[in-house]
């Protein structure tokens, strides 16, 4: 591990996010010691506990286990959406700890091996994850750091030797810059992190940015039609790597996929959505770009299980569906809903959606309200602020007026169930990046209740 194999001491400030966790496990399974804080607890902090990580929540310096105040064999790791006046950050700025963000550290473990990179504003967590489960069931020696909880494995990291590291190329504060891919993919460049960016021009730039980090003899993806140089990826098109020949049989796609060179035929994905076969597509294409054999692709995308809160079923039955899915922007949910009206053209829809950040809502809310309003009924809780101070003026209740639905409405989290329980729908989905999560199985054990 290029300067951080004489560090003994990882201690994560924020280390319940997705990202965080993954880097907090894998160094648990380099016989690292490893603790952190988070602001609250989770699904994840759980896990993270019974795998014998130590978690605390109090932001206070007395939570810091002794040996983890040795700045000489401590390593700092945090995440930007950690306040700088949090307690524990300036306890080890003042001693002079060595603080790197997540995404140094990443690029520190990536830099002298051999990396796949996903980026883009939409579909990397799902492609990552697919290309992280195609190299392990082909039995390449992969790491794979995933932006979210692969249903395959039930975590965020996969440990299947360490010559090949996939990762999540994100974004947010500019972090996929600390990468040095020698695979790249670029599947999409729509306008988001604002709030960081303040304009789409400079988005647009930071990915060019990552493009030109791509070693000489590297080869970069990109989705058809946009703005940059490389190999193309798309669906039943022009594209260098294409899915052709798409049918839908019993909820799944298959489909055929055409390459510069030959047509590899008889792939399935067992995921909803036209999205998420162009997210196949990509990985497809970095796994045959890094070798994988052909004929084994074919069944290892078809054991491909999902992705933790992307599209998730909590209920599936003849009576009643609840999905849970991480979507936080305009294209994301718009990417849902055409995944539900190709699924359940004929059942009556309700959306419940939790905005993520006063930013994202205040910048892209006419984008929010025409989505949503394509539901059959929408429920908005609050917007979760994540690392934000409120923005006057900008809340669900200013959002609910532009949605031009008549069947909307405001829900306290409290509300949730009991206003659920009162709904016609039959296809009822919870979409947002907050804490909603945390209330989906809460909503799930109501409703079953009444099936």
């Amino acid at each position: 591990m290029n300067n951080l194999s004489h560090i003994q001491n990882f201690y994560f400030i924020g280390i319940g996010g997705i990202g965080m966790s993954a880097l907090a496990r894998f160094f648990k399974s380099q016989g690292k010691n490893v603790a952190g804080y988070d602001k609250t607890a989770s699904v994840l902090t759980k896990e993270l506990e019974a795998e014998g990580i130590l978690v605390t929540f109090k932001d206070d310096i007395s939570e810091i286990p002794q040996q983890f105040k040795d700045s000489e064999k401590t390593l700092v790791v945090y995440t930007p959406a950690v306040p700088k006046d949090n307690a524990l950050y300036q306890y080890f700025v003042e001693e002079q700890f060595i603080l790197k963000k997540r995404s140094e550290v990443l690029g520190l473990i990536s830099s002298d091996r051999f990396t796949l990179a996903v980026a883009g504003t939409h579909g990397k967590t799902t492609t990552t994850a697919i290309l992280g489960h195609l190299l392990k069931e082909t039995h390449a020696p992969v790491t794979a750091f995933l932006g979210g909880v692969s249903e395959d494995i039930q975590s965020n990291l996969i440990l299947k030797g360490d010559e090949v590291i996939v990762a999540e190329a994100d974004e947010f504060d500019r972090s996929f810059l600390h990468l040095s891919p020698n695979i790249a993919a670029i599947n999409s460049m729509d306008a988001d992190h604002l709030d960081i960016y303040g304009v789409n021009e400079h988005l647009q730039a930071s990915f060019k940015a990552f493009a030109d980090l791509l070693s000489e003899d590297g080869t970069l993806f990109v989705k058809n039609g946009l703005p940059l140089k490389g190999k193309t990826i798309g669906i039943e098109d022009d594209a260098d790597f294409s899915a052709i020949n798409i049918k839908i049989i019993g909820g799944s796609y298959h489909f055929d996929l055409k390459t510069p060179t030959e047509i590899i035929e008889g792939f399935i994905l067992n995921l909803p959505g036209r999205h998420n076969v162009l997210n196949a597509v990509t990985a497809l294409a970095m796994a045959l770009e890094y070798g994988s054999p052909t004929n084994q692709l074919s069944q290892a995308l078809q054991s491909f299980k999902g992705i933790r809160r992307r599209f998730s079923y909590k209920i599936k039955t003849e009576e009643l569906v609840l999905i849970d899915d991480y979507a936080h922007h305009p294209a994301e949910i718009d990417a849902v809903f055409g995944a539900v009206k190709e699924l359940y053209p004929k059942r009556p829809n309700l959306v419940i959606f939790q905005p993520h950040l006063f930013s994202r809502t205040r910048d892209f809310a006419d984008d929010f309200a025409e989505k949503l309003a394509q539901f059959d009924e929408i429920m908005l809780m609050d917007i979760y602020p994540a690392r934000e101070k409120p923005i006057e003026g900008v809340d669900s209740e200013w959002l609910l007026k532009k949605i031009d639905n008549p069947k909307k409405q405001l829900v306290k989290r409290n509300e949730l169930s009991a206003k659920i329980a009162k709904t016609k729908a039959k296809v009822i989905l919870m979409l947002g990046a907050g804490d909603i999560g945390n209330e989906v199985e809460t909503v799930k054990t109501a409703l079953e209740d009444e099936i």
